[in-house]
């Protein structure tokens, strides 16, 4: 496997795996207002980094998974303060999930975090389902902070923040 910045021809395939890792997931339906920022990865391309994970198949390299990183203050940032870098919307392909993946690519970002002295901190928050997830945040040393949950009123959602020191 090997993780790097996306590309413009990435950005189809990205939204394509983004939205069916969210809805086959079972975590939102197709009908859901959020699928359409779920979709839209050249405004999460010109607003944070966004990286993709490729695996290798029998024609090359296939993009299997996709996360956006952002520093504090920057468009996409909802929950990092500054002097700490957040991730949003890490998502596996689901014929892909199950093969350490997602791990490898929050473990390629905390190297990112502790590659910048400024940064402090790595954070997160996800929704209240994403119970895998939260397990595998926590087994990478993320801890919850119910004090910085991220709350949307029009949905009445609760999104749970976890953050870990760098």
């Amino acid at each position: 496997m090997r993780i790097r910045a996306a590309t413009h021809a990435d950005w189809d395939r990205i939204a394509e795996l983004t939205v069916a890792a969210y809805v086959d997931g079972g975590f939102l339906t197709a009908g859901d207002s959020y699928v359409s920022h779920l979709s839209d990865v050249e405004t999460r391309a010109r607003s944070s980094q966004v990286l993709v994970a490729e695996v290798p198949t029998d024609d090359g390299a296939a993009v299997a998974a996709a996360v956006a990183v952002t520093d504090a203050g920057g468009p996409m940032a909802e929950v990092a303060r500054e002097g700490e870098m957040e991730f949003r919307m890490l998502a596996v392909a689901p014929e892909h999930q199950g093969r350490g993946i997602a791990r490898a690519m929050v473990r390629h970002i905390i190297g990112l975090a502790e590659s910048r002295p400024e940064i402090q901190a790595l954070t997160l928050c996800s929704l209240t389902s994403m119970t895998t997830a939260h397990a595998l945040s926590r087994s990478e040393g993320f801890r919850p902070m119910p004090e910085r949950d991220f709350f949307l009123p029009e949905k009445s959602a609760r999104f749970p923040f976890f953050l870990r020191e760098v």
